[in-house]
């Protein structure tokens, strides 16, 4: 379940795209707190703190407690990223209550894998959903979906139906047993044999240039 993490914040004072590159050119990421029936609040973010746990694929289904003065529980919903260098130019953060209903995105994480036969015979693990979309209370928000391989054969798939999810943790997609992941039959290259071919016409231009060799001797 969701447990309050931190990251390390600073609270600023202006607004607009003048301070938001001021705030890079220091070497902070800037951001906005908001929601919550309350004024958004401007903030940077320290980019060592925020880049590890972007690494951590856990960013949008963690909740943080950001220290400006008062404790802000808030969720990630949004990191903007430059075109070119994938840098983070800002983020959004919303704020939270342990009653608070949302939709969610949460990794999928994948165990076992030593322990499937299909994967042990050559075949290929085909993710059809690296992460799943979930409605679910914040305090109720998984840290990610464990997706065991153990038994699973060549042709077998994990559907939603087959994962065990926590209490009051619904996926959105519910008009269908959507598919996971699959473990797919092993891609066979079949590489075509030329050397008959590459005899044959070495022994055709051989009898050529004999053929040729005889009329001339005549």
């Amino acid at each position: 379940m969701a447990e309050a993490s931190t990251l390390a914040v600073t609270a600023r004072d202006r607004a607009g795209k003048g301070a938001a590159r001021a705030e890079r050119r220091a070497g902070r990421i800037p951001a906005v707190i908001y929601g919550g029936k309350a004024d958004p609040v401007l903030i940077s973010v320290e980019p060592k703190g925020l880049l590890r746990e972007m690494n951590s694929g856990q960013l949008f289904s963690t909740v943080y407690t950001l220290d400006i003065g008062k404790g802000e529980r808030v969720l990630p919903r949004d990191v903007q990223y430059h075109p070119v260098t994938d840098r983070a130019l800002h983020i959004d953060f919303l704020r939270v209550t342990a009653d608070t209903k949302l939709t969610v995105e949460v990794a999928v994480n994948f165990i076992n894998e030593e322990e499937c036969p299909g994967l042990k015979r050559g075949g290929v693990l085909n993710v059809v959903r690296h992460a799943i979309e979930f409605f679910c209370r914040v305090d109720d928000i998984p840290t990610e979906i464990k997706i065991d391989l153990s038994g699973l054969e060549i042709g077998d798939g994990v559907h939603i139906s087959m994962v065990k999810l926590p209490d009051g943790v619904e996926p959105t997609i519910t008009d269908r047993d959507f598919t996971i992941a699959t473990i797919a039959a092993p891609t066979v290259v079949v590489e075509e044999d030329t050397t008959e071919g590459d005899e044959g016409e070495e022994g055709e231009e051989g009898a050529a240039e004999e053929g040729a060799t005889e009329n001339t001797e005549g």
